[in-house]
């Protein structure tokens, strides 16, 4: 069952992505020939209309295909043929839907769970915080200019620049202070500590707050996948530890079966968080400006612009596919680790 919800929701948000760029290709009429969910042998095609529609044997991935994508073709309707701001949106349509997902799914998880608020519940005595004269009720602002509107926030800040010294600026009875802390080593966990406590209470929040949450929690998301690939680049973490597909199936598995005692609402709740974090972080992951990813078409198309002429077919094609391919390599390394880890 697990292994059937995990597949679920990983499809679910490719078939979201994907869908972005659909419907901008049907917005600027450009032909789509085929729409696919999954990789490898067709098991199943049909048709309606122009576009034939594909569900394949791996259920990791998948395409929209359009007309003189990465081809010639002389059709009016031809992608290639569109002009440079229409390519722009079709390409970006699909990261951009990531986000549009990850937001939906967030405003369903505030209305139904509330928002964990940065508030104060108590300090640790002996630890930078009360030192610094935090106390129980007080809010936390920000944290080095980074705004704070969730507590898991200050958990994340606080394992993300370990160690480092903390521009606090908090609430105290409607009035603004600040404080300079320096983490404590806790000994027994080997972690650094602000000493900050919150008894992990959810606060329901009105309509228009529900949606303004709802950003706040896309703004956190992205903050985090952008300081996670940081510290994949300054090697603070290994590509061992990377997730691909199969790692994110048996999060998703490992989710699902924590949660089940708990209930359907639980499941439910667990679920959608961890589709919002998969979604937003598929995101800002195709918006990179690698080849062969959204963000590298992207970042070709800016190049264009700037320059006032289009690239010739042939050397687009030939980036994209050197990206495709170190980007199957890197999938094989990724999902080798992930079957090391499971084994």
């Amino acid at each position: 069952m697990k292994i059937i919800i995990a597949i679920l929701i990983f499809s679910f948000i490719i078939i979201f992505h994907e869908l972005g760029h659909f419907l901008f290709a049907k917005k600027f009429n450009v032909k789509v020939n085929e729409f696919t969910l999954g990789l490898g042998p067709t098991l199943i095609s049909w048709g309606k209309g122009e576009t034939k529609y594909c569900l394949k044997a791996l259920p990791f991935g998948g395409s929209c295909v359009m007309e003189g994508e990465d081809e010639e073709s002389d059709s009016d309707r031809a992608f290639g043929n569109q002009p440079l701001l229409h390519r722009f949106l079709i390409v970006f349509g699909g990261p951009l839907f990531n986000f549009i997902l990850a937001f939906i799914l967030s405003v369903i998880f505030i209305a139904m769970a509330g928002v964990d608020k940065p508030v104060v519940t108590g300090v640790v005595e002996g630890y930078p915080a009360a030192e610094a004269g935090i106390e129980a009720g007080d809010t936390i602002i920000s944290l080095n200019g980074y705004n704070v509107h969730f507590y898991s926030e200050i958990s994340l800040y606080n394992f993300l620049h370990s160690g480092e010294i903390v521009d606090v600026k908090y609430s105290h009875n409607d009035e603004i202070k600040t404080a300079t802390i320096t983490p404590k080593l806790n000994e027994e966990t080997g972690r650094y500590m602000l000493g900050i406590e919150n008894n992990g209470e959810r606060t329901s929040v009105g309509p228009l707050s529900t949606l303004a949450y709802g950003c706040y929690e896309i703004k956190y998301q992205i903050y985090v996948t952008f300081q996670s690939l940081k510290m994949l680049f300054t090697r603070q973490i290994s590509v061992q530890e990377v997730s691909g597909p199969v790692g994110v199936v048996s999060v998703i598995g490992d989710v699902y079966e924590s949660s089940v005692v708990d209930g359907l609402k639980y499941v439910f709740l667990n679920l959608v968080s961890i589709t919002i974090l998969l979604s937003a972080n598929l995101g800002v992951m195709n918006l990179l400006p690698f080849p062969a990813l959204d963000g590298g078409r992207i970042l070709l198309y800016i190049i264009e612009g700037i320059r006032g002429k289009k690239m010739k077919p042939e050397i687009e094609n030939g980036i994209n596919l050197v990206g495709f391919g170190l980007l199957m390599l890197l999938m094989i390394v990724v999902m080798y680790n992930d079957i090391a880890k499971l084994m």
